[in-house]
């Protein structure tokens, strides 16, 4: 091989290593809590990406984890922590990323019905399923803010919408569906990812994510493939759209909140993650125009609050 081609590859090498250390120490110096916020609101221009870009759901839905692993797969590489990965993960991975695929379809459809702010509100209804989850089969115990959350939270979704469900639309109603399966499949997909990390092993930052988005992209294509779907990108303001979403959103977002998260208090994290959905609401308003009352703002301020009573309503065991 050219002497020439090995040294240019070398330093191609070391410096992707620098980079990676440069990113690893600036998380570091930065108070979590700012880090949390910036990958909160990161994240919460997912559903705009979805909107704005046009394509059918379960197109968007494999262009986001698709880009999200290839932006994964060099970090995971050059920080060397591929190499501890242990194939008793393989199983976990597949079924988690199978869930997180589902999650994403029912999601992106969600938000082409009834819009970014209320799918991405209702899908974050996982809250709850994963606290009945912690009671019924970890035996994590429930505090009384928790019970008094859920009547308090399907108030405030019964205020967003505004209407009584006979009056709704059939696609509405259908975006209201399909919102609630992807907090069903988020829960599965929580519940898995938690499986993976409790592990006793190293800690890994980047290979879970990297392998979950490839599993969730080929199970995705799988579903393109056989309903006859596409993969075609229309445009090329649609493939920004989509490059945002993997990009920010599968991979920047979560890399900074599952890297600070753990050194925050529990219950304040659940406060700053709620920055998410209330963003996407507000997107929702002020990009695409979403008609909002007065009625409507309280409702979504009533579901949000009964969402952070959630997040905080588990004792820890």
């Amino acid at each position: 091989m050219n002497p020439h081609r090995l040294e240019s590859k070398s330093k191609a090498n070391c410096a992707t290593y620098a980079c990676g250390n440069f990113f690893k120490n600036l998380l570091m110096s930065i108070n979590p809590i700012f880090v949390v916020l910036c990958g909160a609101f990161i994240i919460s221009f997912s559903a705009v990406w979805v909107k704005l870009a046009g394509v059918p759901p379960t197109t968007s839905a494999f262009y986001r984890v698709f880009f999200g692993f290839l932006f994964l797969l060099p970090i995971t590489l050059y920080s060397g922590e591929l190499k501890r990965f242990k194939s008793s993960q393989i199983l976990p991975i597949l079924l988690c990323g199978t869930a997180f695929a589902l999650d994403l379809f029912f999601w992106h459809a969600s938000i082409l019905y009834i819009g970014p702010g209320l799918a991405t509100i209702i899908g974050n209804f996982q809250v709850f399923l994963m606290a009945a989850c912690g009671y019924f089969f970890f035996k994590e115990k429930l505090k009384v803010r928790y019970i008094f959350s859920l009547p308090l939270a399907f108030t405030g979704l019964f205020l967003v919408i505004g209407n009584s469900w006979q009056t709704l639309s059939a696609n509405y109603r259908l975006g209201i569906f399909l919102g609630i399966m992807t907090a069903v499949c988020y829960t599965f997909y929580l519940l898995l990812l938690r499986r993976i990390q409790s592990e006793k092993n190293e800690p890994t930052r980047f290979t879970p994510l990297m392998l979950i988005s490839l599993s969730s992209a080929a199970c995705l294509a799988v579903m393109i493939t056989i309903s006859g779907g596409s993969f075609a990108i229309p445009t090329i303001s649609a493939a920004a759209f989509l490059l945002c979403l993997g990009l920010l959103s599968q991979a920047v977002g979560w890399l900074l909140i599952a890297n600070a998260l753990p050194k925050i208090h529990a219950s304040f994290a659940g406060l700053i993650l709620l920055l998410q959905p209330s963003l996407s609401f507000v997107w929702d308003v002020l990009l695409f125009s979403r008609p909002t009352s007065a009625l409507n703002w309280f409702g979504a301020a009533i579901t949000l609050l009964a969402i952070y009573m959630g997040l905080t309503g588990r004792a820890r065991r």
